[in-house]
């Protein structure tokens, strides 16, 4: 495939040094000409975003490791409302998004609405869907709002790796639920002697496609060869990553984040704490994370294991406006896709980016901002790629030909999920309104939101800046 694929721009972008990559002057973002000056549509709510919070999204095993991940998500509702300043007996529905699952907590929406003091009254529920379960989380509630079911709902997402769940073996599963009926000493002695070492060994939360046996480092590290994806331009695109999230935190520019103060410790936590600006010397001299020692997805060009949680206020318009808010952005248009697993796990908005462009009769030109979920540098040089293809959109896609690459100036401009970090269930909501602030920041009108997620599946969403919204 590698001969067939032409190469992006976005690599001589990258070759152009990171420290020349604008953060967001609004001279340089004027609104050209739109293919449609608004994408409201006769007869349909508007639906908008408020506003959205997030927790400093921070290394697993550090300073959350102690904690549990509905308070992470009990922070962010309470983060939220603290932001907007809605009473919590307004909000009709509540949905959070999760990968792994603490199972005293498995519906982690009702039991983080709860610790934060919504009403009781108020339903909840969790909804996993990999690295995109956030985004679900949103569209669900768009999905409610848009049926008049409720006017008001909160999304968002948690993961928490710092405390993962880990199983005995299926064997020793079996028999300890044998045991527990077992009527006699006797009994119980005769099913421990059926156990044997291998038994004991307790099973980890899997790091791999159950359908294909692969870690997704693997897919990244395939993908990588299959685009022709180069060692340097992934650390370089790494390294854009980190300077440019270095960048927009000492700048003020996350302002979704929110304080935890974690018990027993003296100061709240403000800052992510991944974000770590590094040298192409530094960076070349990691090894292989998965296939050694001719792989070239390293620590350092790879996403990392995260804590922290996401929330965001959804309501109709026409609630908003009753209620006095200003929102920040319509949500518009979006749509889920899903391919193989095995050969195109990770290429989720290489696929879903067309489609909602053309779902929402946008050009690829129309789009002010891009927020595409990072989780390999290899992933998103190889979704670039792919995009930019005659061949892959011809082959794969139906198109008469290529999509094109998004205008790298315009992309992921306050770094992504390669350094500020990614929570599995919390990354869609922080793309959101990290979408919708660049959007007021630059004086943009459209942003794409894409990511891909695990099972070959990706999402694509289009949200439109709102004439009200401030920073």
């Amino acid at each position: 495939m590698a001969a067939q694929i032409s190469r992006v721009n976005a690599v001589a972008f990258l070759r152009t040094g990171t420290r020349n990559v604008s953060t967001g002057m609004p001279a340089l973002f004027a609104v050209k000409q739109k293919t449609k000056p608004s994408l409201a549509r006769p007869n349909q709510k508007n639906i908008v975003l408020v506003d959205a919070v997030r927790t400093p999204f921070l290394l697993s095993g550090t300073s959350y490791a102690k904690l549990m991940p509905h308070d992470l998500a009990r922070n962010a509702l309470l983060g939220l409302v603290h932001k907007t300043g809605l009473p919590k007996e307004l909000v009709d529905y509540i949905a959070f998004g999760t990968v792994i699952q603490e199972v005293k907590t498995s519906n982690i929406a009702r039991e983080a609405a709860l610790g934060a003091g919504f009403s009781d009254k108020t339903p909840a529920h969790t909804v996993t869907m990999a690295c995109i379960s956030s985004n679900q989380a949103m569209t669900t509630c768009i999905g409610y709002m848009h049926s008049g079911v409720y006017d008001v709902c909160v999304a968002g997402g948690v993961e928490f790796m710092s405390d993962v769940p880990i199983r005995h073996s299926r064997k020793m599963r079996g028999v300890m639920l044998k045991a527990n009926k077992a009527k006699t000493f006797g009994q119980r002695l005769s099913l421990l002697a059926q156990l044997d070492m291998k038994a004991l060994i307790p099973e980890l939360p899997a790091v791999a496609e159950f359908s294909t046996g692969e870690t997704m480092g693997h897919s990244a590290d395939r993908l990588a060869a299959s685009f022709n994806i180069s060692r340097q331009d992934q650390d370089a695109f790494a390294l854009r990553s980190h300077q440019l999230a270095h960048d927009a935190a000492e700048k003020g520019l996350l302002s979704d984040i929110v304080p935890y103060q974690v018990p027993g410790q003296e100061k709240p936590i403000t800052h992510d704490n991944g974000i770590r600006v590094s040298t192409t010397e530094q960076l070349a001299k990691l090894k292989p994370a998965f296939i050694k020692p001719h792989g070239t997805v390293t620590a350092a060009n790879a996403s990392y294991l995260t804590d922290g949680a996401s929330a965001c206020l959804l309501m109709t318009e026409d609630k908003a406006k009753q209620l006095g808010l200003k929102p920040k952005a319509y949500l518009r248009d979006f749509i889920y896709v899903s391919q193989d697993p095995k050969d195109q796990l990770l290429l989720g908005p290489a696929y879903a980016t067309p489609r909602v462009l053309d779902k929402a009769g946008l050009k690829m030109s129309d789009i002010d901002v891009w927020e595409v979920h990072e989780a390999f540098a290899a992933q998103i040089l190889s979704n670039l790629s792919a995009m930019d293809s005659d061949w892959f959109c011809k082959t794969y896609m139906g198109k008469p030909g290529k999509v094109g690459a998004p205008d790298m100036s315009k992309f992921n401009l306050w770094g992504g999920s390669l350094s500020i970090g990614h929570p599995f269930g919390a990354t869609g909501v922080r793309l959101a309104i990290h979408a919708a602030n660049r959007l007021i920041h630059e004086d943009g009108k459209y942003a794409c939101i894409a990511a891909c997620a695990a099972g070959g599946q990706g999402v694509g969403m289009i949200i439109e800046r709102h004439p009200d919204g401030k920073l």
